[in-house]
């Protein structure tokens, strides 16, 4: 198997530095609607936070297990201030459908590549976006659904402070 070609391995560490800015969006995210005294939504965008972390976490181990190194990048900053929680929810299935394009030109360079373990390695990343981005936009559904009514937003909430670590 051996070390990755130039191209993989600079677009890998490239997925990880997306993924790490996955995380702190995420987070950032998670902060201001705690300001907004929504707890739950919080609670929720912060475990969504943790999952982009060990995407990064994966990319880094493979990139390793491959006998090459991990070059960390530079963070972008994410925004401070969203609109309301659909304006978050909205942006964020935005920005999983960028890291899906992302993911798909991962998969066409190991192709190009004839990189065949990277290949099947990124078929869990593919799936993984069909998942987030359903997620995301069934959230976004119902929001739109109750909107705007307070009560039920504040009960959907109470909805997202269930979901499991």
């Amino acid at each position: 198997m051996g070390k990755l070609s130039e191209k993989m391995w600079s677009a890998l560490n490239e997925q990880v530095k997306y993924e790490m800015e996955s995380w702190y969006l995420y987070l950032g995210m998670a902060a201001w609607l705690n300001d907004q005294a929504f707890p739950g939504f919080a609670h929720w965008m912060r475990i969504q936070a943790g999952e982009e972390m060990q995407h990064a976490q994966k990319i880094y181990k493979y990139i390793e297990g491959r006998d090459n190194k991990v070059e960390l990048l530079p963070l972008a900053a994410p925004p401070k201030t969203w609109t309301n929680v659909e304006d978050v929810i909205e942006k964020s299935l935005a920005h999983e459908q960028v890291v899906t394009g992302l993911i798909n030109k991962l998969v066409d360079i190991a192709a190009e590549e004839k990189d065949h373990a990277t290949s099947v390695f990124l078929q869990w990343f593919v799936t993984e976006q069909v998942e987030e981005e359903e997620t995301f936009r069934t959230v976004l559904d119902q929001i739109k659904l109750v909107k705007p009514t307070c009560s039920a937003m504040l009960y959907l909430d109470k909805h997202m402070a269930k979901r499991g670590e």
